[in-house]
C-alpha cells in the first residue's frame, strides 16, 4: 500500500469523513468534519475517497489550515475546535466530597470544552485590552493578571492533545 498525500480525503469508521493534512512515515493527520484534527496510523483501516500522490510541498495544508485559523480567531468569534488528548476520550471526571456524599461524575470532554471556552474567552479579552483606547501602562497591567491567569490554568495542559493549544504562562526569570 502507498503513503497517502496531503490533500487526500478518505472515510474513517470511527471519525467519518475527513482529509489527509499531514504525513509522517507512520501516522496521518487527518482534519474530520465531525472531529477535528486526529492522528491515525498508516496502517489502519479506512475507505480512500481519493487519493492524491505523496508530492513534497513547500507548505502543507495543515500549515494553510493552521494559519487560516489564526486568522479567524483573530478577526472574528470562530473558535477552533480544539482536540483532547487521545488518552482522555471517553473519560469521566470524578469529585469526591470530603463528606459523606455522593461523588459527582463530569464527562471529561463536557469538562475540556468548558476548559477551552474559557480559554478562548482569555485570548478574546486580551484582544480587546490591546485594541482599547486604555494607557499603555493600564494595557500592560492588564497584560499581567491575563498571563498570570493562564499560569494558573497550566494544570489542564495535560488534557489537551497538541501543545500548542497548552495555556503558557508567565515564564520564571
Amino acid at each position: 500500500m502507498s503513503i497517502l498525500g496531503i490533500g487526500s480525503r478518505i472515510k474513517h469508521s470511527k471519525f467519518g469523513v475527513g482529509v489527509v493534512t499531514n504525513v509522517t512515515s507512520k501516522d496521518y493527520w487527518v482534519t474530520f468534519i465531525e472531529n477535528g484534527l486526529e492522528t491515525i496510523s498508516v496502517d489502519s483501516e479506512f475507505e480512500i475517497i481519493e487519493a492524491v500522490e505523496n508530492e513534497v510541498d513547500t507548505v502543507s495544508f495543515y500549515e494553510v489550515e493552521k494559519t487560516l485559523k489564526n486568522i479567524l480567531q483573530k478577526w472574528s468569534d470562530v473558535t477552533q475546535i480544539v482536540p483532547i488528548a487521545d488518552k482522555w476520550k471517553g473519560g469521566k471526571l470524578i469529585l469526591e466530597p470530603g463528606t459523606v456524599t455522593a461523588n459527582k461524575e463530569i464527562p471529561i470532554d463536557v469538562f475540556f470544552h468548558k476548559i477551552t471556552m474559557v480559554r478562548d474567552r482569555l485570548r478574546v479579552m486580551e484582544q480587546k485590552i490591546n485594541a482599547s483606547n486604555l494607557e499603555e501602562i493600564e494595557k500592560i497591567d492588564l497584560q499581567q493578571y491575563i498571563t498570570r491567569i493562564y499560569g494558573s490554568l497550566t494544570t489542564f495542559n495535560v488534557l489537551f492533545k497538541s501543545p500548542t493549544d497548552y495555556f503558557v504562562g508567565e515564564k520564571s526569570k
